[in-house]
């Protein structure tokens, strides 16, 4: 089939436009990488940039409040939090004369197109100027302030959105700017109350912000397995106050130290009456008697540095921003810039706004299903996640299957493996499975290290990194006797295999297997775990974004090192095999310089061509530069190589220092990232075990041969999907261990032209505006996980 021609930016140019980039409303961490990446790429293109300082009230103000800016005015702003151009409330701008004064300064200044980085008020607001416009140049030319001549040429405003908020309240996208940013300081607070707390036997209630939104909330309790959460979209039922109080003294009868209960900021009960902090304290006072503190973490959420994925988002949104307001044209609406799974998208503004306010109007009038419902299919598939695996039914409760389930690990430890083995064990559970962990890989299993696991088993695993039933990088051919035989034993009905490269060839010799072990024709499934993000099937693979995050607070602490030695550029090695994700992604998170990858082969000119850009760079005010090198990218320009050949080459201009991460990117906790993605998957992951054992059993037994019973549960672009193993084979390279196609390389020229290097960008997939959908509840059902 005929390939579609590829459309590249090249044949957009910004020359004669101006743009003008504002923060508006609360602040959020990665709203400078969204500036950043807006003044770069807006450069690039040969547009004109403006500084909009402090939100509306700047541009009503007008003055030096509206800046012309250069590439270097957004240098070392990516690790910062908040908005280095300010952010402020306006109520003058909510009037028709402070709109005029507005329209007038950028008039003034020849900007017709805006990017707005706000919340939903924020782009309520620029959607109004811009449906005015027309009518405010006319009062402008009718008040002698601005010549017809000049409202005619600037007739038409443009205005593209970028949602940055903490609370990820604004429907149309899966995550806003800062959303995992803020989940990362509520679950560095949370470990760190876990210690205290089962020091003492304490009960902790943690109030999290999110206004009328319990994402961060439920979130965050989904991610440290939390006793209890309240959320404003999902009152608890008539009487919780007993259940909750049954639960906390349940698990206290079970030996568990500590009880963790996380309230948002806007919860209610199904009444619309505030349920606060303080009120659920009295009350575990009262009825259990249970020592408990109240934690109300405030604006520590909104603080910090950007989490590696929140600068990519915004980097990739600020990017797409720009590419939005060179396409618009006069009939084109606003649009707002989201993330739908693993694709930047662009929604009609006023969509996205008016679904918004559906979800405060639903919750008014206490309609709770609609209101989830409209949040989203990721809002709604974390609620029914921790419905499933934060209340354990009784025994009586639970259907019998008579089927046995058996859980390993495979592979490198990745971080968020544990959180994954404790999401299946309690969905196995729920289901009615008996479920069994096996330690240490397909060696384990051979050598029969295989025992029941319960519920209460995996209590605490989702903050632990590593793996805690033990992971080994051995294959199971040389084992198949064995394993046939534990298999028998321990009459196992399937297997859920977590793990890496290593865990999709183990799939793919056990499916080859088939023929001569009846023992192998099981449903088999795989959840991808390695910080290499290597697995065919998957955009995305648990501990990767634990291990980006490592990278890419170490590049943040190199950079400072340099802040007082002048002209210093670091090389950094990475991990991940063959796989350039790392170093990639870590560059354009760090805002590094260059990056090596085998993905893309390079020579001793490209080497040069990146010393001579180093020192050209070193000439300007931005004295330091960043180098991320794959540890396996070209067997010849090793590490070594490329820091004597800088070294030598920079003499004089500047000098080197080098750096090889290691295995700290495989340690430390899961970020929140992981630990959800983990949780989700491996629970998607049972339910299709569940499925499949329902339809191959015949006569008493399980008989699974076809390719679909053996499967690999990935990402794919916007939605988890189940792919045979054997109908992977042709996507992967497995000399090198990697995809043969990966979408993470489409971004790669984003880092170089962040960077300041001339590249081509293919643009194919974007520039089509999508509708919002909202799913109906069949649909919902569907899709639960």
């Amino acid at each position: 089939m005929a390939q579609p021609d590829k459309k590249f930016f090249e044949n957009l140019s910004g020359e004669g436009k101006a743009i003008g980039v504002l923060t508006s409303g609360g602040d959020a961490q990665g709203m400078n990488a969204a500036v950043r990446a807006v003044v770069r790429m807006g450069i690039y293109v040969e547009a004109k940039v403006y500084f909009v300082h402090e939100g509306y009230q700047g541009m009503v103000d007008g003055g030096d409040n509206i800046v012309e800016v250069s590439w270097e005015s957004v240098s070392s702003i990516l690790q910062v939090g908040g908005t280095v151009i300010g952010s402020a409330r306006c109520k003058s701008f909510r009037t028709r004369e402070g709109r005029l004064k507005a329209a007038y300064h950028l008039i003034q200044r020849g900007i017709t197109n805006l990017c707005v980085i706000g919340g939903d008020g924020s782009l309520t607001g620029a959607n109004l100027f811009r449906e005015e416009w027309s009518g405010l140049l006319e009062e402008l030319v009718k008040n002698g302030q601005i010549e017809a001549a000049a409202a005619q040429q600037h007739s038409h405003l443009n205005i593209v959105g970028m949602v940055g908020s903490i609370d990820n309240d604004f429907c149309g996208t899966d995550m806003t700017i800062g959303t995992d940013s803020a989940l990362h300081r509520i679950i560095e607070v949370v470990d760190a109350i876990m210690t205290t707390a089962q020091s003492h036997q304490r009960t902790f209630v943690l109030e999290v912000m999110g206004r009328h939104c319990g994402y961060l909330a439920l979130v965050s309790a989904l991610a440290c397995g939390a006793d209890w959460v309240f959320i404003p979209e999902s009152p608890p039922e008539e009487g919780w106050e007993d259940l909750m109080c049954t639960k906390l003294s349940e698990n206290r009868a079970r030996r568990k130290r500590l009880n963790i209960i996380i309230v948002s900021e806007g919860a209610i009960d199904s009444h619309n009456k505030a349920i606060t902090s303080e009120t659920i304290k009295e009350l575990v006072v009262r009825r259990l008697g249970f020592d408990t503190r109240v934690t109300i973490l405030g604006h520590v959420q909104r603080g910090g540095t950007p989490s590696a994925f929140d600068r990519i988002l915004a980097s990739r949104m600020g990017v797409e921003c720009v590419l939005a307001l060179l396409e618009a044209t006069p009939e084109t609406p606003a649009c707002v810039v989201s993330l739908c799974g693993n694709q930047a998208v662009r929604l009609p503004l006023m969509e996205c706004v008016q679904m918004t306010q559906e979800v405060q109007k639903a919750m008014d009038e206490r309609r709770f299903q609609d209101a989830v419902r409209l949040r989203g299919r990721s809002f709604e598939n974390n609620l029914n996640t921790y419905k499933l695996l934060s209340h354990k039914k009784n025994v009586s409760e639970l259907p019998k299957s008579n089927f046995t389930v058996a859980i390993l690990n495979v592979g490198a430890p990745a971080a968020g493996m544990n959180g994954a083995v404790r999401s299946a064990v309690r969905v196995g559970i729920t289901e009615g499975h008996k479920m069994l962990a096996v330690n240490d890989g397909f060696e384990g299993f051979a050598k029969g290290q295989i025992k029941e696991i319960r519920w209460g088993d995996v209590g605490g695993w989702t903050g632990q990194g590593g793996s805690l039933l033990g992971t080994k990088r051995t294959l199971p051919a040389k084992y198949f006797e064995q394993i046939a035989d534990q298999i028998r034993a321990h009459r196992i009905n399937a297997l859920l295999v977590i793990g890496g490269f290593e865990a999709y060839l183990g799939l793919l010799e056990l499916a080859e297997a088939r023929g001569k072990y009846d023992e192998f024709c099981i449903p088999v499934v795989m959840v991808p775990a390695t910080v290499s993000n290597n697995v065919p099937g998957s955009d995305f693979s648990i501990g990767a974004d634990t291990a980006l995050n490592t990278i890419t607070d170490t590049c943040d602490r190199i950079k400072q090192s340099a802040s007082g030695t002048k002209r210093r550029v670091f090389i950094i090695e990475t991990m991940g095999g063959y796989c350039g994700y790392l170093a990639n992604m870590g560059a354009l998170a760090a805002g590094a310089d260059a990056a090596y990858i085998f993905e893309e082969q390079f020579d001793i000119r490209e080497l040069q061509a990146n010393v001579e850009h180093l020192t050209e760079k070193m000439k300007t005010c931005i004295q330091r530069g960043l180098v991320l090198r794959n540890e396996n990218c070209n067997q010849n320009y090793t590490t070594d190589f490329i820091y004597q050949l800088y070294s030598e080459e920079g003499k004089g201009v500047f000098d080197c220092r080098k750096n090889v991460l290691g295995h700290m990117q495989q340690g430390g906790a899961p970020s929140p990232f992981d630990r959800n993605f983990g949780t989700k998957i491996s629970a998607k992951a049972i339910q299709w075990i569940s499925r499949k054992l329902k339809e191959t059993h015949r006569k008493g037994k399980i008989f699974a041969n076809t390719d679909d019973s053996v499967c690999l549960l990935g990402m794919r672009r916007r939605a988890l999907v189940f792919q045979p193993v054997i109908q992977l084979k042709d996507e992967t390279d497995f000399k090198h261990r990697i995809p043969k196609e990966q979408w993470w390389l489409k971004l790669r020229p984003l880092m170089k032209i962040l960077a300041k290097y001339k590249t081509s960008y293919d643009i194919s997939d974007a520039g089509q505006l999508e509708h919002v959908i909202v799913r109906r509840e069949k649909e919902v059902e569907a899709g639960s996980i």
